[in-house]
C-alpha cells in the first residue's frame, strides 16, 4: 500500500496539488492571528479579491476599492498592461540576445574585445537603469520594456554564446570535410547545438521578464500590475499585494507552458528523461 504513495510518474501530480493544499492550509491557519495577518493576509481573502477582479458579476470597483484601480473592469487594462510590456521585452530580449550570442561566439576577435564590457554591463544592477529609460522613453510602456529587456538579453545572449561555443570539434570537422559552407554550419550545426541552451535560458526569461515590467511600473507608472500592487502596499492592504503576485504567477506559468510547448515540438530529436531510462 504505501509503495503506491511513493512519488511516481502516476501520482506525481496528486503530491504537487497535495503540497500546495497544504502550504494553504499552513497559511490559512498562521492567518488566524490578528497581527500575523496583517503582515501575511489571508488565503481566503486573497482568493475572494482575485474572484472579484476577474468574475463579471464580482464586486465591483466601488465595493471594495474606492479609488476604482482594483475593480473587476479596471484588471483587464492593468493587465494587459503588464502583460504587452512582458511579451514586448520577452520578444526583443530573445532576439537580441539570440543574434548577439551567435554574432560574439563565431566571431572570436569582436568577442575578445568587447568580452569586458559585457561583463561590466551584466554585473551593472539593471533597476538603476529604470530612471534613465523613463527619461528617454517616458512613463508609458517602452520604459518598462526597455528595462525587462536588459533583464532578458544577458541570460539569452550567455546561454547561446556558450551552447555554439561549446559545438563539438568532430562534428564541425566532419561538416567541413563534407563541404559545408558557414551558412550550412549555422542552420544544420551551430542553431541545433545552441538551441537546447536557448530554451533553458527562455524558461528563466520568462520570470525576469515579469520582473522587468513590475518593477518599472513600481517607479514609474500609471496603469499595470505593479503599479495596482504598489497603490494597495500603500494603504497596507496585503491581500490585494498577494492577489496580484498571484495574477502574475498564474500568467508566468502560461507564458512559461507555451515556451515548454514550443520546445517540444522543436526539439523531438532530443530524447527525454523517461526514453533515455528505457535505453
Amino acid at each position: 500500500m504505501w509503495r503506491h504513495l511513493k512519488p511516481s510518474g502516476s501520482n506525481l501530480r496528486a503530491w504537487q496539488i497535495g503540497v500546495l493544499i497544504v502550504f494553504l492550509g499552513a497559511w490559512q491557519l498562521v492567518s488566524r492571528d490578528l497581527q500575523m495577518a496583517f503582515f501575511v493576509g489571508e488565503p481566503v481573502k486573497v482568493a475572494g479579491r482575485v474572484w472579484s477582479w476577474f468574475m463579471p458579476f464580482g464586486f465591483g470597483p466601488s465595493t471594495l476599492y474606492p479609488d476604482g484601480l482594483a475593480g473587476n473592469a479596471d484588471i483587464y487594462i492593468h493587465l494587459g498592461t503588464t502583460l504587452l510590456e512582458t511579451v514586448l521585452a520577452f520578444g526583443f530580449g530573445t532576439a537580441l540576445g539570440l543574434a548577439c550570442g551567435l554574432w560574439l561566439a563565431l566571431a572570436p576577435t569582436a568577442s575578445a574585445i568587447l568580452d569586458p564590457y559585457i561583463k561590466a554591463a551584466n554585473s551593472m544592477p539593471r533597476v538603476i537603469l529604470a530612471p534613465i529609460f523613463a527619461m528617454w522613453f517616458g512613463l508609458g510602456i517602452w520604459s518598462k520594456v526597455a528595462l525587462a529587456i536588459t533583464l532578458v538579453f544577458f541570460i539569452v545572449f550567455f546561454n547561446v554564446y556558450q551552447g555554439v561555443k561549446e559545438v563539438s570539434p568532430v562534428v564541425l570537422a566532419n561538416a567541413r570535410m563534407l563541404g559545408a559552407n558557414q551558412r550550412q554550419l549555422l542552420r544544420t550545426v551551430y542553431l541545433p547545438s545552441a538551441t537546447s541552451w536557448v530554451f533553458s535560458s527562455l524558461h528563466t526569461s520568462v520570470g525576469l521578464a515579469f520582473v522587468g515590467a513590475v518593477v518599472g511600473e513600481y517607479l514609474g507608472s500609471a496603469r499595470g500590475v505593479g503599479y495596482l500592487i504598489l497603490q494597495a502596499e500603500g494603504t497596507f492592504d496585503v491581500n490585494t499585494v498577494f492577489a496580484g503576485i498571484v495574477v502574475l504567477t498564474a500568467f508566468a506559468l502560461v507564458l512559461d507552458g507555451i515556451v515548454g510547448k514550443l520546445e517540444r515540438k522543436l526539439m523531438k530529436w532530443q530524447p527525454r528523461m523517461g526514453e533515455t531510462e528505457k535505453l
